[in-house]
């Protein structure tokens, strides 16, 4: 069986992220920390997700936005800018998976990460437009309206 046929673990049918839960995630997560303060760059109301989402779970439409390492793929990228899309989020089990996009839909990325408590996501990025880009991940649930998010060299952040 090629691995065209091979089941995916993720609900979007996409390509999985490779190993989630590799020694460079569990090295980052033991290191990076995200407070979920007011004070956090992902605190001020930024997103434009429709009102699909159901009030109480983090399941459904986000907004996102990403900064830190530049996107290769995007000619004259900078590393400090926001590149914002639209997200979705799907639990299964005790993983949670948020497929996103930026660049105007072009471009789309992959979370696949483990609940760790109510609030915590430890996992890895997968950039799917140039799937050998993957980062490590962590994000904190804020609430039903906020994750705030953190790879190596930046932020990944989802808003509602």
């Amino acid at each position: 069986m090629n691995s065209e046929n091979q089941a995916k673990r993720n609900p979007f049918g996409v390509m999985d992220v490779p190993d989630p839960n590799d020694a460079d995630v569990a090295q980052f997560a033991g290191s990076a920390t995200l407070e979920g303060s007011a004070e956090d760059v992902n605190a001020a109301s930024w997103g434009t997700a429709d009102g699909t989402s159901r009030s109480g779970t983090i399941e459904g439409h986000w907004s996102s936005r990403w900064n830190g390492g530049a996107d290769p793929t995007i000619a004259c990228d900078s590393a400090d800018k926001w590149k914002q899309g639209q997200g979705e989020a799907r639990m299964v089990a005790d993983r949670v998976y948020l497929y996103f996009d930026w660049d105007s839909g072009a471009r789309k990325g992959l979370i696949d990460a483990k609940r760790q408590g109510p609030q915590r996501l430890v996992g890895k990025y997968i950039n799917l437009t140039s799937p050998a880009i993957t980062r490590p991940w962590i994000g904190r649930i804020v609430d039903d309206r906020r994750i705030d998010g953190r790879f190596p060299e930046g932020r990944l952040d989802f808003r509602r």
